[in-house]
């Protein structure tokens, strides 16, 4: 039996590395603790349990946890350190063995989290012990929504993954693909409405394989969504080029709520690479769905994923990838360096990409993705958009983002905070980070 009062007047602090998927999780872990009468440690206060929620989706970002959960642990000496997310899923001795590692918990422990605090509060600080699953018994979906600090909010719809890509650990850490009912996601967004929250990112780690666990599509969860009285508008979070269909394309130009915003990987724009990657698309199809989304939605924003220095890339082939991305009429783009994932079936190809080799192209893609950038923005200087204010402030000025993901500064004004105003935009601010923006 739970003692309650043992966790009155105690005290968390909560930490969270990668996506956007595991800010909303974090913060379902801290409605869950705070419902025990556990109290978010103020700024700079010292905590009696510290929550990190990790990621692993690079060799550099496990080295990014391992450096935060040793500097968490010197701010916070004496607390309950836990550590839960993907790195602590896929290399959870590795992460016990860390100095002031009280529990490690896997990814279909996470959302129970307190009754393995409970324990742990029973047992008494010690070395790291380690309670996890395989990921093939990971099919529970949590659910889970957070608000960021700023205006928006993440409602996760989907978890986990059955692609299996080449270079790729997420299905290992992160289970089966599964999702929530459509009916329980309305309800969700219904409750951020009642709250004043005005925009809602969907997030998930392969949304568009929506339905997988209940039999619904990734469309109809869309409509359901749009009837939402109080969200001014949706954003669709990274999906897959084979999942958006013309159909889901087609809906988002004549809803009434979802953003003129898309986020596309592409990985590579050479088809020798992708069928290496073990990628569910071709060039053909990736090309197809550019050209689809701008036919409907000309001032559409596209981002797009890229890898390179992947396993196979050779000079030629990375040369095809620029080509193509050259062609492509996006907006941005998002640039990694491939990273060697243990127990991944990329680690079988032979050709071996140089670190410095990689890192000029990335730069090469950087490049590319600055000039599409800005001449997008500037192709929409003197148009009318419909921004939402956000909290950020520096000096006079205040900032917010168009439907189509185009950041904005305009004179600060407190009653524009969360709220949605027509305005003309104009040019580059000072810093060239945003367009000046007048309300009208």
């Amino acid at each position: 039996m739970i003692d309650q009062t043992v966790f009155q007047n105690k005290t968390a602090a909560y930490y969270t590395l990668g996506c956007k998927l595991n800010f909303a999780e974090t913060s379902t872990i801290g409605k869950s603790l705070a419902e025990h009468g556990i109290r978010k440690a103020r700024q700079g206060e010292r905590a009696d349990i510290c929550v990190i929620n990790t990621c692993s989706v690079t060799e550099l970002a496990d080295k990014k946890c391992r450096q935060a959960i040793r500097r968490i642990s010197r701010q916070h000496p004496g607390a309950f350190m836990i550590v839960t997310g993907c790195y602590a899923q896929l290399k959870s001795e590795e992460v016990a063995r860390i100095e002031g590692v009280d529990l490690v918990l896997g990814t279909g422990q996470k959302p129970d989290i307190f009754r393995y605090l409970d324990d742990l509060v029973k047992r008494g600080k010690g070395q790291g012990a380690v309670i996890s699953s395989s990921s093939k018994d990971i099919r529970t979906f949590s659910p889970s929504c957070s608000a960021d600090d700023r205006t928006r909010h993440f409602l996760k719809v989907q978890d986990g993954c059955d692609y299996y890509c080449s270079y790729c650990t997420i299905p290992f850490a992160r289970g089966r693909s599964r999702n929530g009912t459509i009916a329980s996601l309305v309800a969700q967004a219904k409750g951020v409405a009642e709250k004043g929250g005005k925009e809602i990112v969907l997030a998930g780690v392969n949304i568009g394989d929506f339905g997988k666990s209940t039999g619904e599509s990734f469309l109809d969860l869309l409509k359901a969504l749009d009837n939402v009285e109080g969200i001014e508008r949706y954003r669709i979070s990274s999906i897959e080029p084979n999942l958006i269909t013309d159909e889901a394309i087609d809906f988002t130009a004549d809803s009434k709520r979802f953003a003129p915003h898309f986020h596309i990987p592409l990985q590579s724009g050479s088809d020798e690479v992708l069928k290496l990657m073990r990628r569910r698309y071709d060039t053909a199809l990736f090309r197809h769905k550019i050209e689809k989304v701008k036919a409907v939605i000309p001032h559409a924003f596209i981002g797009v994923d890229v890898i390179v220095g992947t396993r196979g890339e050779t000079d030629e082939l990375f040369e095809e990838t620029l080509r193509f991305i050259e062609g492509l009429d996006i907006s941005r783009l998002h640039v990694f360096s491939y990273s060697e994932r243990p127990g991944t079936q990329a680690l079988n190809i032979e050709y071996k990409v140089d670190p410095k080799i990689k890192h000029k192209r990335s730069q090469l893609l950087l490049n590319l993705s600055e000039e599409k950038h800005t001449a997008f923005y500037e192709s929409h200087a003197g148009s009318r958009a419909v921004v939402l204010f956000e909290h950020t402030r520096k000096g006079d000025m205040m900032y917010g983002f168009t439907e189509n993901y185009i950041r904005v500064e305009a004179p600060y004004d407190k009653s524009f905070i969360n709220t949605v105003r027509p305005v003309l935009l104009g040019g580059w601010n000072g810093s060239r980070s945003a367009l000046l923006a007048k309300t009208i």
